[in-house]
């Protein structure tokens, strides 16, 4: 369980607050206009974006002043954040640890990961010789080895086309499932939030929504949610 106590994020003109509590194993789309704090959101439950205040918890555990590789989480970005000078098995071996001075169970870990997202015949090589699914599936098994309690994705596949955003998300249930970890998802499409979301969480007018559940929330929206989607 993540639990929000009065969080305010301040940057420059800009002011976000949030309150609220999220059960682990369940997943939040995060949703709202461009510039609303989504992916600023994430950033600081990773610890990547300072707190004005408010605290932050992880069951009973108050993670606050925590260091981003300290908590819990795991946060993938919009652009995979794949290092073009590694190996694909390199690059999924950072997760494990960032000398990648890796045992031999570790290495195998990390190989096992690449096998269960299809990239078993693609380690040797580098980022750029990889399609752009491949690059994401490669962020993904990343994910996978650092076996976290929450994964955060920040609109990682907006880039791909409907199709292969659609298999990656279907890939990401998958892997969730398995783990049974919790996902805190930012998009800017409804599909996806129907597709994947029990919950939504909506950002706007400087503040950070309570979740609620998805499907009532996207067939009843309330007025601002209802401009946004248009």
């Amino acid at each position: 369980m993540l639990r929000l106590e009065g969080l305010e994020i301040t940057q420059g003109d800009f002011r976000l607050a949030a309150d609220m509590t999220l059960k682990h194993g369940r997943k939040y789309a995060v949703i709202g206009p461009s510039g609303a704090g989504k992916s600023t959101l994430l950033g600081a439950l990773c610890g990547f974006v300072p707190l004005a205040a408010g605290r932050l918890f992880c069951g009973e555990t108050e993670i606050t002043n925590a260091d981003p590789g300290a908590r819990p989480m795991t946060m993938l970005f919009q652009d995979n954040n794949l290092f073009p000078h590694l190996t694909v098995l390199q690059n999924v071996g950072l997760g494990i640890k960032p000398d990648l001075r890796l045992t031999s169970e570790e290495k195998a870990r990390v190989e096992a990961a690449l096998v269960r997202v299809g990239l078993g015949d693609q380690m040797t090589k580098k980022p750029n010789a990889l399609s752009g699914g491949q690059q994401s599936r490669a962020a993904l098994a990343r994910v996978l080895v650092q076996a976290r309690p929450w994964v955060l994705l920040d609109e990682p596949f907006a880039a791909l086309g409907p199709a292969l955003r659609n298999e990656m998300l279907q890939l990401v249930q998958q892997l969730v499932a398995e783990t049974g970890a919790g996902l805190i998802m930012v998009t800017h499409a409804p599909e996806d939030v129907r597709r994947i979301a029990d919950e939504v969480i909506f950002v706007g007018s400087g503040r950070a929504e309570a979740p609620q559940p998805a499907a009532a929330l996207m067939q009843n929206p309330p007025p601002e949610l209802k401009a946004y989607l248009g």
